[in-house]
């Protein structure tokens, strides 16, 4: 799948740069490291931020509790999380464990764990049926979505679909690189595509419009990037009041 990107909030560095080497090592995208609550909030709203690894504690406070809460109060924010901490306590234990993280780690972290916790917490957070899975195959987040594929789970970004084909209960999702069939109907996708992202062109298209080369009226065709041609109904044809026509 395409590389996962992880936020690591941790402040210390040297505990920061160990866990990020082991995530790099293994293939995944570390976007950040976020030593005090503000950076990794800025981190947040301003990068794709897939999954995070969260210390309990920064600067002796419990700011890795305060994160989770925060990123669950909000279905924008929503990541998978696990707490990586040296705290044994048990009343942190069990307010760290309200925030439902996907794992719960302590100190001097093992390498196999981490990866493990990791692979876990996406595809358990991929599963929730509020983040969307729909028979256990596309699962829709932010600016991008998650198509499984066999025992992975394959990244791709909303902004290289070109169009959306339905086949009754499946919709073929057709990118810049590669074709995903997945088992769910459009109606059921279409409320997690942003309405300004996608037209309708035809009862089973939805196509990307920035991916539109030229609209044959006379055929009702549209030609799309990589040589696709799709069919535009008389019906969907008012997008096109939406653009100047000279």
């Amino acid at each position: 799948m395409s590389k996962v990107n992880i936020l690591i909030f941790e402040d210390l560095q040297e505990d920061a740069i160990q866990l990020s080497e082991v995530l790099l090592t293994n293939h995944y995208n570390v976007i950040g490291i976020a030593a005090t609550f503000e950076q990794a909030l800025d981190y947040i709203h301003n990068e794709s931020v897939d999954i995070l690894i969260i210390d309990i504690f920064i600067d002796n406070h419990p700011e890795g509790i305060n994160l989770a809460q925060m990123i669950n109060a909000n279905p924008k924010t929503a990541k998978p999380f696990v707490f990586l901490t040296n705290s044994s306590d048990r009343q942190v234990f069990e307010k760290a464990k309200l925030t439902k993280p996907f794992s719960y780690l302590l100190k001097p972290f093992n390498e196999l764990e981490i990866l493990y916790a990791i692979e876990v917490a996406v595809e358990k957070f991929y599963e929730q049926t509020d983040t969307i899975t729909i028979n256990s195959n596309p699962v829709v987040a932010n600016d991008y979505i998650f198509i499984k594929k066999g025992k992975s789970l394959k990244k791709v970004s909303i902004k290289d679909i070109i169009y959306i084909e339905v086949e009754e209960r499946y919709c073929n999702v057709i990118t810049e690189s590669e074709k995903y069939l997945i088992q769910i109907s459009l109606a059921k996708f279409l409320p997690f595509l942003e309405s300004n992202q996608f037209i309708r062109t035809h009862r089973n298209y939805m196509v990307n419009p920035t991916k539109i080369i030229e609209v044959t009226l006379s055929e009702n065709t549209i030609l799309l990037q990589g040589n696709h041609i799709i069919t535009l109904s008389n019906k969907y044809k008012d997008f096109l009041s939406n653009y100047k026509i000279f």
